[in-house]
């Protein structure tokens, strides 16, 4: 198989790739722009393999997404490409519209034709994956039960409306053309190679220099945390037995408030490496809330689990440890960031 990945050079489309190029053979062509939150060394050793090869093009570019399907004929799409910062989204919503409906847009419609192109075998077993986030879902409160492929849609930020708007993007092409398309959504990620403008790594590598640590209002909003190495692992045995029209709720059932979050890094870090100063957790910091702020979110994997065959792995204390261990090992790649971003470029807190 050839598998058409979008936004494979970011944090969870390069997880996805290092995940389908270790366990398959099959081969991927990686569609990115190479936007900000990009990087191509979170490929690995993968980065430079004959079955892995780059596209540095826009979603939002039909003539570019068309050469990629007559080029690389794919067997199937995976599409990960996305604005996905909720602060970069209150302070600039355009640029969410133009990637992740636009974006999709484009994508379905190249797709499509190209699925219509096909005959027999090929066409019957293409299929065009989808991921998006529990944030479309809307917001949970205390004692609400979580989200199921069922539940409303109510998205609250001009990210989540965005993607939103792509997920009825996907369905429509579904109902409307018979389009052999599906939708995963997720709850917060986290891991190696992530974007130090997200919450975890940001608290993080913040304690870790001895900065402040944001946290937005009480702490007391709820995320469902799940490593991306998991999240990988439940994406690609979806877009293998993924049904079209189907969706895929995939979560690991590991509710934290944002404070709780923030605490375990900071005794975390503590053991693994000490502060002379004292312990992290004195440089919490609580800041004004985000305007919209989502109580919580929370999903309900069952459904996904029983499809897939699949269950997440890690643990949130292990992977937590993990992943700031990995950070640690790593100040190569993410120090120019945090010097850039602390000479100008805002960072924020995605939570």
């Amino acid at each position: 198989m050839i598998i058409l990945i979008t936004g494979g050079c970011g944090f969870i489309g390069s997880a996805v790739i290092r995940h389908l190029l270790a366990t398959t053979d099959h081969a991927v062509a990686n569609i990115d722009i190479l936007s900000y939150a990009a990087s191509p060394e979170a490929l690995e050793g993968w980065r430079h393999h004959p079955r892995h090869t780059l596209i540095q093009a826009d979603i939002c570019d039909l003539d570019a997404v068309r050469a990629a399907f007559r080029t690389h004929r794919p067997t199937a799409v995976m599409h990960l490409a996305a604005e996905s910062h909720v602060d970069r989204s209150i302070d600039g919503p355009a640029a969410f519209i133009r990637t992740n409906v636009v974006g999709t847009q484009v994508m379905l419609e190249a797709a499509r034709e190209y699925w219509n192109g096909l005959e027999g075998a090929a066409k019957a077993a293409f299929r065009f994956h989808h991921v998006s986030t529990d944030e479309v879902f809307g917001s949970l409160y205390p004692g609400d039960a979580p989200f199921t492929p069922e539940t409303p849609y109510d998205p609250r930020s001009p990210y989540s409306a965005s993607k939103a708007g792509s997920d009825h993007l996907v369905r429509a092409w579904n109902h409307t053309y018979g389009f052999p398309s599906f939708v995963s959504n997720t709850t917060n990620n986290y891991g190696p190679w992530q974007f130090p403008e997200k919450l975890i790594p940001l608290v993080m590598l913040n304690a870790l220099e001895g900065r402040p640590l944001p946290v937005y209002g009480k702490g007391d909003n709820i995320r469902d945390w799940l490593h991306v190495e998991d999240h990988a692992e439940a994406l690609v045995l979806a877009l293998f037995r993924g049904a079209p029209g189907a969706t895929y709720c995939i979560g690991p059932r590991q509710e934290r408030t944002n404070l709780e979050v923030v605490q375990a890094i900071c005794t975390t870090l503590d053991r693994l490496r000490p502060d002379p100063a004292g312990p992290r957790a004195r440089l919490i910091t609580y800041v004004a809330d985000r305007p919209g702020h989502d109580f919580r979110y929370a999903m309900d994997p069952g459904g996904a689990e029983a499809a897939l065959g699949w269950k997440a792995r890690h643990d949130f204390e292990g992977g937590l440890e993990h992943t700031i261990r990995w950070y640690l090992d790593h100040e190569a790649w993410w120090r120019p960031i945090r010097d850039k971003a602390y000479a100008g470029q805002r960072l924020g807190v995605k939570a």
